[in-house]
């Protein structure tokens, strides 16, 4: 594990702030006080907010895509495939889920990035959507509306971050298998 430099320090302190009061509320003031700090010394690690923002939000969107294309090579079925996607947004989420909240919250901020963080969203929605449109076409999952599934997922593993920081004790593997039952399996007890 590398060691953390005094920006990637500056970097999830910033995150943690944007979190707690909002990226548009927190200046470089206040990040400077948190980081014990005088201001003017922040410019030595970083150029600006801006660029504190686009290093939380593309590295982690960038994270997401590299794990789902690895997660798409694969010649697991789509139900495992889907399973491996909750699993990386539990371990993204649960070691950076100030980060995160960036990620779901700020990144309307971003500017010179923007449309590059939209096109990755887009693409990671799309790749997801083809992964569970095979799944019902070969007969894993039930047919009904895909963009129903692909909201109910998506929608649970973005808001990841919110509910792990409330567990005292957070087992990622554990997390992950149950998230897996019941967005895969539901949670009907029923058996037809």
């Amino acid at each position: 594990m590398k060691q953390e430099t005094r920006k990637d320090e500056i970097i999830r302190t910033a995150a943690k702030l944007f979190k707690e009061k909002g990226y548009s509320a927190v200046t470089m003031r206040d990040l400077a006080t948190e980081m014990g700090m005088k201001a003017a010394s922040l410019y030595n690690h970083i150029n600006s907010k801006q660029e504190i923002l686009k290093e939380i939000i593309i590295s982690l969107a960038e994270e997401f895509t590299e794990g789902l294309e690895q997660i798409q090579q694969s010649e697991n079925s789509s139900i495992n495939k889907i399973e491996e996607v909750i699993a990386l947004h539990v371990n993204i989420t649960s070691q950076n889920t100030y980060g995160m909240a960036s990620l779901n919250n700020d990144w309307m901020h971003l500017e010179e990035k923007l449309e590059y963080y939209l096109e990755l969203r887009t693409n990671y929605e799309e790749e997801l959507r083809h992964i569970i449109a095979k799944g019902v076409k070969q007969g894993e999952m039930i047919d009904e509306n895909i963009e129903i599934m692909l909201f109910s997922i998506l929608t649970t593993l973005r808001s990841l971050y919110l509910w792990i920081p409330k567990k005292d004790y957070l087992n990622p593997e554990k997390l992950s298998q149950q998230l897996s039952t019941v967005l895969v399996k539901g949670i009907n007890k029923k058996i037809d």
